[in-house]
């Protein structure tokens, strides 16, 4: 069969299959020219209509910037996948990202969310030299707080099944891997802060930080998270609820830390300044004390700043995930490995806990966002949006 007489065939609406012979084995072409062809690995259709999050406002108040609207199911293009979103992850950057603070030139509307993992339905041609309908692949990408997403081959990850553990990966397991790798310069022996450990992307930094052979001090908010960083091989974690973090490490670490992985800012970020070691790294990955507010930057007394870096010849570094893209592939499959190995804890937290139950469905979403900020997670928050198609063994 001629190239034209099949984009012919695809363009009518019929499924068609690539020669046998030197090509066998290629996966089937899925047509999707039209909606009314969209198919999910367990045959059914695809809806006409979904559900998304959309910005409207700009505004670091999440449920007044951002609301549920009713759309049509978008159409993937050549070279893009249409997945299924089965679960999404709830990040504190999506107040920054509905507040506009990312990229200041964007105008409302624009689609919110920026993870998630489920099962291609649909796909462009040139995307079915690599997937075919019912692979299950994760993203890291705008527009995940939808039913249905449309995105980049290129730019998904296959994965070996739709749990919502690698979703932990995608964002914070990424940034804890990769900035303690590129900006931490971890030795053996030495002693790492981490604060809101038990968090997202905490929980990472304590293992990294462990596996690099040091000793491991982790902040968090109840005796609960504390036995959970103990369990993950964090050395001292420091209920700052029932202690004084800054008294705590003037009198258990006089020395002081010798690398700081950083989220909270304001009061924390003093007092991590005010523990560096002599040639201390102190690594900037967010403060989210502050997101909430108009400015999204919490209050710091930086007058002193310079001299106290000059006198211990300390350093503080700022990480953003997308200015690191080239080291994204890498962390990823490696951290893949070791999840496989039984080496990494990646934990879930689904909402089971708080008062209206677990998180499940799009609208749960801003329920999900709200639990984050009041400090309520054990892990990484984490929405379920649809459940498994019927006869799904993902």
């Amino acid at each position: 069969m001629s190239g034209p007489l099949l984009l012919q065939l695809l363009r009518r609406g019929r499924a068609a299959q690539r020669p046998t012979g030197a090509l066998s084995g290629v996966r089937s072409i899925i047509d999707t020219s039209y909606s009314a062809h969209f198919m999910d690995f367990g045959r059914s259709s695809i809806p006409s209509v979904m559900r998304k999050l959309v910005v409207n406002k700009l505004s670091p108040d999440f449920r007044e910037a951002v609301t549920a609207q009713t759309v049509a199911v978008p159409t993937p293009g050549d070279a893009e996948l249409l997945v299924r979103n089965r679960f999404v992850g709830v990040n504190a950057s999506d107040i920054n990202y509905s507040a506009g603070r990312y990229d200041p030139s964007a105008k409302p509307p624009f689609d919110a969310g920026f993870e998630g993992i489920g099962e291609v339905v649909g796909l462009g041609l040139s995307a079915s030299s690599r997937y075919t309908v019912g692979d299950a692949v994760a993203y890291f990408g705008s527009g995940a707080f939808a039913e249905y997403t449309v995105v980049p081959a290129k730019e998904s990850v296959p994965v070996p099944a739709v749990r919502p553990e690698l979703l932990t990966l995608l964002v914070s397991g990424a940034t804890a891997y990769i900035a303690l790798k590129r900006l931490g310069d971890l030795a053996e022996g030495e002693t790492v802060l981490v604060t809101a450990a038990a968090g997202g992307t905490g929980q990472f930094a304590v293992q990294f930080a462990k596996r690099a052979g040091c000793h491991v001090i982790g902040t968090c908010s109840s005796d609960e998270k504390a036995g959970f960083l103990k369990s993950i091989g964090c050395d001292r974690p420091i209920n700052y609820a029932a202690e004084d973090l800054a008294e705590t490490l003037r009198r258990e670490y006089p020395r002081g830390v010798d690398v700081v992985y950083e989220s909270v800012g304001g009061s924390v970020l003093q007092v991590a300044v005010n523990s560096l070691a002599n040639r201390g790294r102190l690594i900037v990955i967010g403060f989210i004390s502050g997101y909430q507010t108009a400015s999204g930057i919490p209050a710091f007394r930086g007058a002193t700043l310079p001299a106290k870096l000059l006198q211990r010849s300390a350093s503080i570094r700022g990480f953003f995930l997308p200015h690191f893209v080239g080291d994204y592939r890498e962390a990823l499959g490696s951290m893949m490995q070791m999840l496989a190995a039984g080496k990494l804890v990646c934990e879930v937290d689904r909402g089971d806990l708080s008062q209206e139950g677990r998180f499940v469905g799009l609208e749960s979403v801003f329920r999900a966002v709200d639990y984050m900020y009041a400090g309520k997670n054990l892990g990484k928050v984490v929405v379920e949006l649809l459940p498994p198609p019927v006869g799904n063994k993902l």
